[in-house]
């Protein structure tokens, strides 16, 4: 139990921070936030569900498990949509308190403008909040349950068909450091595909001398990933490259010890936007620590990193508009507007990325430069309205 005045201390302390006005113009922007990131969100599952009908009789996956698969990965959808929502959500609320002359009233009593945006900012704070909460305990499990329920049943195809019947999406290149025994300085691994928790197929490993040279190459057929970590593979082919030539043997089983724990390949097995932000975080540490590159992973970071200064530009982009001297727009002109600024944002964001990756820019810069340019656009709009 806390102490007796804790509460009330605690109470008075977020009054002195929220007042009832700020309360009340958070409440109405909260609700159109709630509604807005809704409807977003159910638009971009309903075009998944779509794209995911088109695999619907392979193997055995159904109608039910592509909306289960759909459901599952909504969180992550509703994070990526925060943004845009907190736009439309401004736009709406805040209209509609100038079209009710609640905002005329209010800067009458000497409330002023910026005072009505900075109480939308302070309801920023706990949405931020919540997103980092789903992003880091909703998201990743609810995207491994709904990879490995998707995969498992579009594998079925291979048992049905052959082994060569289906091309899992759960396969992924890693890169680190040789293990302890192994031929060379540096490995990559790359998988095909995932059953389940313990078992890969598709395995390749190449091991890399000190000097660049290619030492020797693994290929398994399957791999048993046993509790403590090490892969027993199966039906290997192993060729090992020296200075007189190659040398391939083909070996029942092979017991490899990795360079990634269980808790990385886990991890490694999610798709960027959908690992935890704080793991997300440490794998990209690791990497630079070991002088490994890892640009796909340090991008997702930053951009998860700028989810807040998006939301506060998104902010900041409405009161232009809400502030604007006509102020008889009517509800569809608010949302045209705000799908407008969220499909322009939205495109410069995925060009940015796309340029990173293309001419291996700084992932921090293009990361951030989009909301920040439309934040000094925003102040700039919101200044000149209001000179």
């Amino acid at each position: 139990m806390g102490r007796p005045g804790a509460a009330p201390r605690w109470r008075a302390a977020w009054a002195g921070i929220a007042t009832p006005l700020d309360r009340y113009i958070g409440a109405a922007v909260l609700r159109t936030f709630i509604l807005a990131a809704s409807g977003l969100t159910g638009l971009f599952s309903l075009l998944t569900f779509v794209d995911q009908l088109a695999q619907v009789g392979q193997g055995r996956y159904s109608v039910s498990d592509a909306l289960a698969y759909v459901l599952l990965t909504a969180p992550s959808r509703l994070v990526q949509a925060a943004p845009v929502a907190m736009l439309i959500g401004c736009l709406l609320a805040l209209g509609a308190l100038g079209r009710g002359s609640e905002l005329t009233a209010m800067r009458s009593l000497g409330v002023s403008e910026s005072r009505i945006i900075g109480a939308v900012l302070k309801l920023a704070v706990p949405i931020i909040l919540a997103l980092f909460l789903i992003a880091e305990f909703v998201v990743p499990p609810a995207q491994e349950h709904a990879d490995t329920a998707r995969t498992t049943a579009l594998s079925r195809a291979a048992t049905d068909h052959g082994p060569d019947s289906f091309q899992g999406q759960g396969g992924f290149w890693a890169q680190g450091g040789a293990a302890a025994g192994s031929a060379g300085a540096r490995q990559f691994l790359n998988v095909q595909r995932f059953r389940g928790k313990d078992e890969a197929e598709g395995i390749d490993i190449y091991s890399f001398a000190a000097d660049g040279r290619l030492a020797r190459l693994l290929r398994a057929e399957r791999a048993e990933i046993r509790p403590d970590g090490i892969w027993l593979l199966r039906d290997v082919r192993q060729q090992t490259i020296t200075a007189s030539g190659v040398r391939a043997e083909h070996l029942a089983s092979f017991p490899w010890h990795p360079f990634l724990s269980p808790a990385q390949i886990r991890l490694l097995r999610l798709p960027p936007e959908a690992m935890p932000p704080v793991e997300l975080f440490r794998y990209v540490r690791d990497l630079r620590r070991d002088h490994l590159q890892g640009l796909r992973y340090a991008q997702e970071l930053w951009r998860q990193i700028g989810i807040p200064l998006s939301l506060v530009a998104m902010i900041l982009a409405s009161a232009p508009f809400v502030f604007a001297p006509a102020r008889h727009q009517g509800v569809g002109q608010q949302v045209a507007i705000g799908a407008i600024i969220g499909i322009v944002f939205s495109l410069v964001q995925q060009l940015a990325g796309h340029l990173t990756l293309l001419l291996d820019l700084d992932p921090a810069a293009t990361a951030l430069a989009p909301p920040l340019l439309l934040t000094m656009l925003s102040v700039h709009l919101f200044l000149r309205a209001n000179r």
